[in-house]
């Protein structure tokens, strides 16, 4: 091997290192109005200048409205050919087997992913069906993200409790509580109980890291991240109300290591959502 072919050689792994460290990933992307609500995202990202890897397109499903359920789930599939993006689809839990009968169809068409939203949608975390529901997902491989803006009475526990019922599913509870983040502190102590829980607790960032980013509020919420273990943190932009690019800056400002932030960016995603699979061409 010559002196300059091995220089070589170090530069392209080098290049191929930076180029893994400025992956980034965004997991709470409304797409309220299909394609126009993707290419208003896209330009929005490529006017702040951010080079995006990918990002989750969320669908709601309204209760009884089961047409327009399966129609806007197989629109997320076909944008998610076109587009750098994950369709995050939804059933409503209320609506019993035809909910349980649309996460199968859509697990045959390599959906691995659902947003579930009590106060959107209207339901209550602790009924029978929602366990049910998110126990099947779990079961097809789905990891299930569910709002955790505490804007619901006891929020945080009801979630608590339905993940520990459902072991085998993972979920990632958006927005990390919000302003009741410090609950999730509990988490420090419930994995000293002995059998009690798995590692199946995620949570995204969005919204909530903007709000608390050089507040007073900063170093109690880095406190927190770390409780819930900086390897079960993504990032989020909660698009259309709030842009990636605020996302970005807010955690950016956060007194976190490089390798924190590298972690929630892109690498927690990549793991807990299987990117490299859902992803291809963009995890090369």
């Amino acid at each position: 091997m010559t002196p300059r072919f091995l220089v070589a050689l170090i530069f392209l792994s080098l290049a191929s290192l930076a180029h893994a460290d400025d992956k980034l990933f965004d997991v709470h992307v409304h797409i309220w109005n299909g394609e126009k609500s993707v290419k208003e995202y896209l330009g929005q990202v490529h006017e702040a200048g951010l080079s995006l890897t990918g990002f989750g397109g969320i669908h709601m499903a309204v209760l009884g409205k089961l047409k327009e359920t399966h129609a806007k789930n197989d629109e997320l599939v076909a944008l998610s050919k076109r587009y750098p993006m994950i369709p995050i689809a939804s059933v409503h839990p209320y609506d019993g087997e035809a909910a349980m009968a649309e996460l199968k169809r859509l697990a045959g068409l390599g959906v691995r992913t659902i947003k579930l939203h009590p106060h959107t949608q209207q339901f209550d975390a602790a009924d029978p069906r929602v366990l049910a529901l998110c126990k099947l997902a779990g079961e097809l491989g789905f990891v299930v993200l569910i709002d955790n803006a505490n804007i619901v009475p006891g929020d945080n526990q009801k979630l608590f409790n339905l993940a520990l019922q459902a072991p085998k599913t993972h979920f990632v509870f958006t927005h990390l509580g919000a302003l009741e983040f410090r609950f999730w502190n509990i988490l420090t102590l419930a994995r000293t109980a002995k059998n009690l829980m798995e590692d199946n607790f995620h949570f995204d960032i969005s919204a909530t890291a903007v709000l608390v980013a050089d507040s007073p509020l900063e170093d109690e919420f880095v406190w927190t991240m770390r409780n819930v273990g900086i390897d079960n943190l993504l990032l989020g932009s909660d698009f259309p109300q709030m842009s990636l690019k605020q996302a970005v800056d807010a955690l950016e400002r956060l007194p976190l290591t490089d390798e924190e932030k590298r972690k929630i960016r892109w690498e927690n995603a990549n793991r807990i959502l299987g990117l490299d699979r859902l992803l291809p061409t963009a995890t090369k």
